[in-house]
């Protein structure tokens, strides 16, 4: 959800000796009946890794089953060649699910395609994320799109309108953990593609501090001297309600422990953009939902 563009490795994409495309799921244009040329490049840059190749239609499958959403005419990048950061990383491709105001060369995500064909019920998604801890080859979560997931759903606590239909930003009035406090203010973005919480450096080294953590180079996060630490639960106050992220959400596992939200990195390097991104920690303890159509962020309690 933090970016609007579908891409995925074309049969042509390598990159010499250490290509990061060996091993990816490629696609080969020339076994499709449906593919149409487009012809125009594509270029697209992530705060980790990039992609780089052409342009072409096709019909885009939401998921492997014969009753996924199926939507034609769909723009998307074929990559000819990727970043070597993917080259390990589990995925072939990213499909981006923000607004269209936010792609590269101002291609028409699949989903927002999907609303214009009207192929959905209603204009949303919604995200539920899995608490498995490490393991590997297990469902991560449900997406659901163009209804409301009930199963995985608790009771609506509320819906925040949209400060910017780009990402799927808000305000985030003031937070807290512990005896520290900031009521000042912040645009923040719901991102499924952040497997952590970020925050401005001044307010990250405020909460390190209040739960005693400390720095570690290596990692470059803040890391907390004992596996079992409790920490206190991060609040944060988006509209008139409160949502509280546990300790069980706020520390991770590396070869020691640390806290997710106490990542340095300014929130995209851009001043003008969020300042918060509100990653998988706070996904996973608020089921969300991704109201396209309205313009509107909706959390519930995961269940």
């Amino acid at each position: 959800t933090g970016s609007a563009n579908l891409w995925v490795p074309d049969s042509t994409c390598s990159g010499g000796l250490t290509n990061p495309c060996k091993d990816k799921n490629k696609f080969t244009s020339s076994k499709s009946s449906t593919w149409v040329k487009n012809g125009r490049a594509f270029t697209i840059s992530y705060g980790t890794g990039s992609a780089k190749g052409f342009l072409g239609q096709d019909t885009v499958r939401f998921g492997d089953n014969a009753g996924a959403l199926t939507v034609p005419k769909c723009t998307f990048g074929q990559a000819t060649s990727i970043a070597a950061f993917f080259k390990n990383e589990v995925i072939d491709g990213i499909l981006g699910l923000a607004f269209q105001a936010l792609a590269v060369d101002n291609v028409k995500p699949p989903f927002i395609e999907a609303i214009d064909q009207k192929l959905v019920d209603q204009p949303l998604f919604t995200v539920w994320l899995e608490h498995e801890g490490a393991q590997e080859n297990v469902n991560g979560g449900i997406y659901t799109y163009g209804a409301i997931d009930t199963t995985n759903c608790g009771p609506i606590i509320a819906y925040e309108p949209l400060s910017s239909a780009t990402y799927f930003e808000f305000k985030l009035t003031s937070m807290s953990l512990g005896s520290y406090s900031n009521n000042k203010g912040w645009k923040v973005i719901s991102d499924t593609g952040t497997s952590l919480m970020s925050a401005p450096a001044d307010i990250v080294e405020k909460i390190a501090a209040a739960v005693g953590a400390k720095y570690d180079k290596t990692y470059g996060l803040y890391m907390l001297a004992s596996c079992k630490t409790q920490i206190p639960d991060l609040k944060l106050v988006i509209g008139s309600h409160t949502y509280s992220l546990t300790s069980k959400n706020m520390v991770v596992p590396v070869s020691a422990f640390h806290l997710c939200l106490i990542k340095t990195q300014n929130t995209q390097n851009n001043l003008s953009g969020p300042s918060w991104i509100l990653g998988d920690p706070f996904i996973r303890q608020y089921f969300q939902i991704y109201d396209v159509g309205n313009k509107r962020m909706g959390f519930a309690n995961s269940l």
